[in-house]
């Protein structure tokens, strides 16, 4: 197995909505946010993990090839491929291809970890486009919003346990960056990706997505300088045969 090229796939994620991925606050503010938002410890700017991308791509991926109850809800490995029918074996190894898995001990296993080879995907942060930082602050606007939530008692009709969800607002413009590592006899696992992405145009980025929440859209999406975009609009995940 030899490593042949390291394709750079770079864009930008616009919002469509606004979007949560929470942070997690340790100290207790009166009248603070409820639910903070992940930000850079040195700027307290908002940003995307690559983490979450990686973690949404692969969970809708798997759900889209229907393996997630052959699993129990884990993330596909080595150890589940013999489980699955024999048109979802292929496309679970290009899965753990690009995202990896972990090794268990067993001949069948091994061979396979052979076969698969290392992780592919490497999914970097994502900071706020600095154009519209700059357009932010000019006009003296914040980077993030408080929502307001709260619960309705059915009976009485009555608003019950407010909270404020803070959440970076709609039109906000992340820059995006993956790196897809190219082995020989890989084949073209940029179909995997775009398919991931596409997915996750659909479903949505972050929490709260039932409440509408975290609508996203790539922009610009190049692959070592190529346009993909054209490529990425016609990609239609459902379409594939079971």
């Amino acid at each position: 197995m030899k490593l042949v090229a390291i394709k750079t796939l770079t864009g930008e994620i616009e919002l469509i909505t606004g979007l949560h991925i929470g942070g997690g606050d340790a100290d207790m503010h009166i009248g603070g946010i409820d639910n903070p938002v992940i930000k850079h410890p040195v700027t307290q700017e908002p940003y995307i993990p690559g983490s979450s991308i990686k973690g949404k791509m692969r969970s809708l991926l798997e759900w889209e090839l229907g393996v997630v109850g052959d699993t129990r809800g884990k993330p596909i490995s080595y150890k589940h491929i013999e489980e699955l029918t024999a048109n979802q074996q292929a496309d679970a190894k290009d899965i753990i291809r690009l995202f990896g898995g972990a090794p268990e001990s067993g001949d069948s296993t091994v061979s396979l970890v052979e076969e698969i080879g290392p992780t592919r995907l490497a999914f970097w942060d994502c900071p706020l486009d600095p154009k519209w930082i700059e357009d932010i602050r000019n006009k003296n606007l914040l980077l993030t919003e408080a929502k307001m939530e709260n619960s309705i008692d059915r009976i009485k009709g009555i608003a019950e346990n407010p909270r404020q969800t803070e959440r970076v607002p709609s039109g906000a413009k992340f820059q995006f960056r993956l790196t897809v590592r190219e082995h020989d006899g890989d084949g073209d696992l940029l179909d995997v990706v775009l398919k991931g992405l596409r997915l996750l145009e659909i479903s949505g980025l972050g929490g709260s997505g039932s409440r509408g929440y975290g609508k996203v859209k790539f922009n610009h999406l190049e692959c070592n300088g190529d346009s993909l975009d054209e490529r990425l609009e016609n990609t239609m995940p459902f379409n594939s045969a079971a």
